[in-house]
């Protein structure tokens, strides 16, 4: 793979440009992938039917607007991600949020892998009585999605490209087949013990999807007008995700099961739950590797790609059957709500506060380390995680908006100064 491509340090060019709904298709499998369904079965069987339609509408609509601002930001830098993160933390305080991405993703991608393999192997048995085993499926999934992350951004979008009507069939027979069972008004008619709050079920859908929304800028970066990046954000979680977990969430009420393949296995689905599981975790781990990679080459741009890759991969795939990523799910829940008020800070810093800065040209005299960045950061950090475990209570009930708006306005209280030194400067 030639360094100088889209995994390295560079704004993309004109010639790897690509229309907007090429771009849309992949943002939009990632509301295809087996977390999704589970999210919104389990927020379905936690609420009332009315307040499942809260939840979802607006877990869906706060992730919108954080999806569709990041992803404006990377369609008009042309940068990933990970090169604007260095832009508003400066080069040491990136690599730190940098590598913490990047062993998220990879804990996503092994955890995927996991869930794909036991998956994989209980369809098997369920539709065609034939014993896989789950070590093949492991190592062969992960030869594959490694494949299509080293073949490079048009090979995900190639193959989101040929799924994403596939999948949207699967979702609509999966709604059709659980009406046939119960009609709206029945659903609606259930007595619910209510499990969680409309908060709980809202923060719930954010966790599940913000970190795509934050990373938005890695695809968003390819579509040849900005606007295309506010049309992905609202195809993948206002259309698509909505929709996606609307369908579970009914299928869940209809059903009385919690097993999102179990219940597509009674509804005659088994082959449409094998196409999710395999092509939603290819799409999803195929971007969750990408985006590792991306910001890996990001902190350290002499590594060779292919090289990185392939380690990343094999990393990967051996944790996940080394089964230690058990007890690592914990870790990554935290480490999930910690990348959040990423998100605030570099809002902020890109649209009031230094928006002329955030051009390819800054990386070659870019600061060393942002620290007003990074105080607001860490404190929306450690108000996320201690609002997740109801130490302390939460403003607006949902503890990942809580801690983008207070790192956002902590970022503009440290950092206005900046923002008036320039205008005298540009002046």
């Amino acid at each position: 793979m030639d360094e100088n491509s889209e995994f390295a340090a560079v704004t993309v060019k004109d010639h790897q440009l690509v229309p907007w709904p090429r771009v849309a298709a992949v943002g939009a499998m990632v509301a295809f992938s087996l977390p999704t369904f589970v999210t919104g079965l389990e927020v379905g069987a936690g609420l009332s039917a009315m307040n499942t339609i809260w939840a979802l509408l607006w877990g869906s609509i706060i992730v919108v607007i954080i999806g569709a601002v990041m992803g404006v930001i990377g369609a008009k830098t042309r940068m990933s991600s990970y090169l604007l993160v260095r832009i508003a933390f400066g080069d040491l305080g990136a690599s730190l949020v940098n590598i913490a991405f990047a062993i998220s993703l990879l804990g996503w991608f092994g955890v995927n892998i996991n869930l794909f393999m036991d998956a994989v192997a209980g369809l098997g048995r369920d539709i065609w009585g034939v014993e896989l085993p789950p070590i093949g499926l492991a190592i062969f999934a992960s030869f594959c999605m490694t494949l299509t992350t080293l073949i490079g951004f048009k090979a995900i979008n190639l193959l989101a490209t040929l799924l994403v009507p596939i999948l949207a069939v699967v979702t609509v027979l999966l709604a059709k087949f659980a009406l046939s069972k119960q009609g709206i008004s029945d659903v609606f008619a259930l007595e619910t013990v209510e499990t969680l709050s409309v908060g709980e079920g809202i923060s719930a859908i954010v966790g599940a999807i913000i970190i795509g929304a934050i990373i938005l800028p890695d695809i968003t970066r390819f579509v040849r007008h900005w606007s295309g990046a506010i049309y992905t954000a609202i195809i993948a979680y206002i259309i698509v995700q909505l929709a996606v977990m609307g369908a579970a969430a009914l299928a869940g009420a209809t059903s009385g099961k919690d097993d999102v393949l179990e219940i597509m296995l009674d509804l005659n689905l088994g082959m449409g739950a094998f196409i999710i599981v395999i092509a939603g975790s290819w799409v999803l781990n195929s971007l969750n590797l990408y985006s590792a990679v991306l910001g890996m080459k990001a902190t350290f741009p002499k590594f060779k790609t292919v090289l990185l890759t392939l380690t990343l991969g094999i990393i990967g795939v051996a944790a996940a059957l080394m089964n230690i990523l058990d007890s690592f799910i914990t870790f990554l829940f935290y480490l999930s709500v910690i990348f959040i008020p990423v998100a605030g800070v570099l809002i902020i810093d890109a649209l009031m506060i230094r928006p002329k800065v955030y051009r390819i040209e800054t990386l070659d005299h870019n600061r060393r380390f942002n620290w007003k960045g990074f105080a607001a950061w860490a404190v929306g950090a450690v108000i996320a995680v201690l609002a997740s475990d109801g130490i302390i209570p939460t403003l607006t009930k949902i503890a990942a908006i809580d801690a983008v708006l207070l790192s956002a306005i902590i970022y503009i209280a440290l950092a206005w100064n900046e923002r008036e030194k320039q205008k005298v400067f540009a002046q």
